[in-house]
């Protein structure tokens, strides 16, 4: 009768801690997400952020971010026209209270120890204390990994790795010398949640590496004042993912960006920053692995579908146009 009635007080224990578990964790939801106050960024790591891939999607939506917190920036992108388009808009907005220099470097062409001498030529005399790694490329449309166009995975290898690679390397000296930085690498969704995910192999095998890679940096530089994150989005509403429209489960790079910047400086290694996002990951997470693979298997083909034919459409008319 006592080892019956110390199980009974064992299992309302248990049951106890579990609950209290919920409830902690639910607690600590609601405070990072909503409540909890962003850094000072500009007290915390200086006056300067470089941000890649800033005149589109979720770097552009990063930059205006940051300038609305009073942190001048540095943008790095390919296009000469897009990099002015946006300063442009930047000092529509922000006026004197925000300098913007602009850093014309193709993360693809470029060699390791060009990227590495643009990014410090620019930063030069500068308090440069945020890195927002950004700059990305994905398939045209999912494809076997045979049927990849070598040229086009070699690009993405060398943006999504390499660009991100060598412009922590040239940002890290400046920082390891004013003991303070944040490094902000933006992952991907498909490489933090799903266990695999077909059609998109060098894409989603790029991000792994930037989820890894932070990881181990953080390790690094922690202790010496740089606080650095892999930051996770799921879908959000970008040129790069095409026709899906914002909503509550494909925020706007404009509401993702938001998000972010509550969470620099805080979590480090990895995390989730939009909250939808965050109840979605536990969501893939605790299926069975046969039903999200199952499922992305079939969405992906059938978008390969489409892009074979539109692909072949266009060189159609291409050829067409050559001999009418």
């Amino acid at each position: 009768m006592e080892l019956v009635e110390l199980m009974f007080e064992m299992a309302a224990l248990l049951g106890l801690i579990s609950i209290s578990k919920l409830i902690l964790g639910a607690v600590n939801f609601v405070w990072v997400m909503f409540l909890r106050k962003p850094k000072d960024l500009v007290k915390c790591y200086g006056s300067w952020a470089l941000v890649t891939g800033a005149t589109d999607g979720i770097g552009r939506a990063m930059a205006f971010q940051l300038a609305s917190k009073g942190l001048n920036l540095i943008l790095l992108a390919r296009n000469p026209s897009k990099l002015e388009s946006t300063s442009q808009e930047l000092a529509e907005k922000y006026g004197d209270r925000v300098a913007v220099k602009c850093i014309v470097a193709d993360l693809d062409k470029l060699k390791k120890d060009e990227i590495i001498k643009a990014v410090q030529e620019g930063i030069q005399g500068l308090d440069v204390g945020i890195l927002i790694n950004n700059a990305g490329l994905i398939y045209d449309f999912p494809q076997f990994l045979h049927e990849a166009d070598p040229q086009m995975v070699e690009s993405l290898l060398n943006v999504n790795i390499g660009g991100l690679t060598w412009t922590t390397m040239a940002l890290l000296p400046s920082m390891l010398k004013r003991k303070r930085g944040a490094i902000v690498n933006v992952g991907s969704g498909v490489a933090h949640v799903m266990p695999g995910y077909p059609l998109l192999a060098a894409y989603c095998g790029s991000k792994a590496y930037i989820e890894y890679f932070s990881k181990s940096v953080t390790l690094e530089y922690k202790a010496r004042g740089i606080d650095i994150q892999c930051q996770i989005p799921l879908l959000v509403e970008t040129k790069m993912i095409g026709a899906i429209k914002a909503g509550r489960l494909t925020p706007s790079a404009e509401t993702w960006s938001k998000a972010s910047i509550r969470w620099i400086g805080y979590e480090a290694a990895v995390c989730i920053p939009y909250w939808v996002h965050y109840m979605e990951s536990i969501v893939f997470k605790t299926m069975p692995i046969l039903i999200p693979n199952r499922h992305t298997l079939q969405g992906r083909l059938l978008l390969r579908k489409q892009g074979m034919e539109k692909k072949h459409a266009m060189k159609l008319d291409v050829d067409h146009k050559k001999n009418p």
